[in-house]
């Protein structure tokens, strides 16, 4: 899947359309909580105000219905972070007065080195929809499109599939961070240096049950952890007191585990559990070896686990890492999945490939300082998830190949 690149594009005097992944957490009071998505974009903007070139950025934020402009989900807060991160590369970052539809004139008033971020896409209803008209008024705008927004390549909205393909046969391109996450999601997986070893965790089987399914004869092993592990735990009839489980798949995860003993791949299970008795961080606490007691619930992994789980990571020469291994949120339950991050790292130093997905697992190394100690952790959590089930992006049919 390799596909042209912004840097591979003669911009100057021209205005390219970026369709970037700016949909970033905010705190109660609006402001940015965490900006990782934005930096991440910042070099393809670079690349073109570098080289004489104008940007028309996109992108969504928060879940807006489609009825018009909501101050609430205004992408200003945006913007001014974006003047903070291109401050010395833009000479000015404009954000729309209107909706994305009907930004005609400002767009025509964009000068070389100047920024202009759309408003918000969802304001829009034309935008989930993936409504042509929409993406025809978007489309004639610029000189070509880059897709920058790998968080939101799996889905068919407007501004994903139907522009691109609205702008043809004008060039459309991806920026330098989508051409990041398929390599290191696609075609590093798919080449990927054995021993392969995936780790998934999180709180439920069935947001990872086509993701195992997939990897299952692809990797060596996969060491499964969090709140997931319980119900495979008890699928193979070990007692899990009051942990989370999930009973419609306990048939299921049989099924699983007797696949992947026919192809090859070793499964690896918690051995023991850091326990609480309710979710809470003052909630009495015990460790709990192989099954866990009535009126416990297991709340991460234990310290047996941790140094069975490290020295699998540590034969590894590729490693894809989606999902924390307890309740990471709350320490002390949190020392399972940072005693992974550390086997991982040392992987990566080591030799290894390393990849974290998305979601609560890239959040987690960020807050810790932790992501450029791996070979890349994703921007994307549902399409990264959906990059390990195999998936294939509509949206990226449309950009040209290299």
């Amino acid at each position: 899947m390799s596909k042209k690149t912004i840097d591979q594009l003669d911009v100057r005097d021209k205005k390219i359309f970026i369709r970037a992944d700016f949909n970033v957490p905010q705190h109660d009071d609006g402001s940015i909580s965490d900006d990782r998505r934005i930096r991440a974009t910042i070099p393809t903007i670079e690349s073109v105000l570098k080289r004489g070139g104008s940007v028309v950025a996109a992108s969504h934020l928060g879940r807006p219905e489609g009825k018009g402009l909501e101050a609430e989900f205004s992408m200003k807060v945006v913007a001014q972070r974006l003047r903070e991160l291109l401050a010395g590369s833009a000479s000015a970052v404009h954000v729309s007065s209107g909706l994305p539809s009907q930004s005609h004139a400002e767009v025509a008033a964009l000068q070389a080195g100047e920024v202009l971020l759309l408003e918000n896409l969802r304001f829009e209803k034309g935008e989930k929809k993936g409504d042509e008209q929409f993406a025809n008024a978007m489309a004639a705008y610029a000189d070509a499109y880059c897709n920058d927004a790998f968080g939101a390549s799996h889905r068919n909205d407007a501004s994903m599939l139907a522009l691109p393909k609205a702008m043809k046969p004008k060039p459309c391109v991806a920026g330098f961070l989508l051409a990041k996450e398929l390599k290191f999601l696609g075609e590093t997986l798919e080449n990927a240096r054995k021993p392969f070893v995936a780790i998934l965790g999180g709180a439920k089987v069935s947001d990872k049950l086509p993701a195992l399914e997939h990897m299952i004869g692809k990797v060596d092993s996969i060491i499964v952890g969090g709140a997931m592990a319980y119900t495979f735990l008890l699928a193979q009839g070990v007692a899990v007191g009051a942990s989370r489980i999930e009973k419609e798949l306990i048939e299921k995860a049989k099924d699983i585990l007797k696949l992947a003993a026919s192809k090859g791949t070793k499964i690896l299970l918690p051995v023991d559990h850091h326990c609480g008795q309710e979710l809470k961080a003052d909630t009495p606490k015990t460790i709990c070896v192989g099954a866990i007691d009535n009126g416990w619930m297991g709340l991460d992994i234990g310290p047996a686990s941790q140094h069975l789980f490290a020295a699998e990571i540590a034969k590894a020469k590729t490693v894809i890492w989606n999902g924390p291994m307890g309740v990471f949120e709350m320490p002390p339950f949190d020392a399972g999945t940072w005693a992974v991050a550390n086997a991982v790292i040392q992987a990566t130093k080591s030799g290894a490939t390393t990849v974290a997905g998305g979601g609560d697992t890239a959040a987690a190394l960020e807050v810790a300082g932790l992501s450029a100690c791996l070979s890349h952790v994703s921007t994307g959590g549902g399409a990264s998830l959906e990059m390990l089930e195999g998936k294939k992006f509509e949206s990226l049919v449309h950009l040209d190949e290299r």
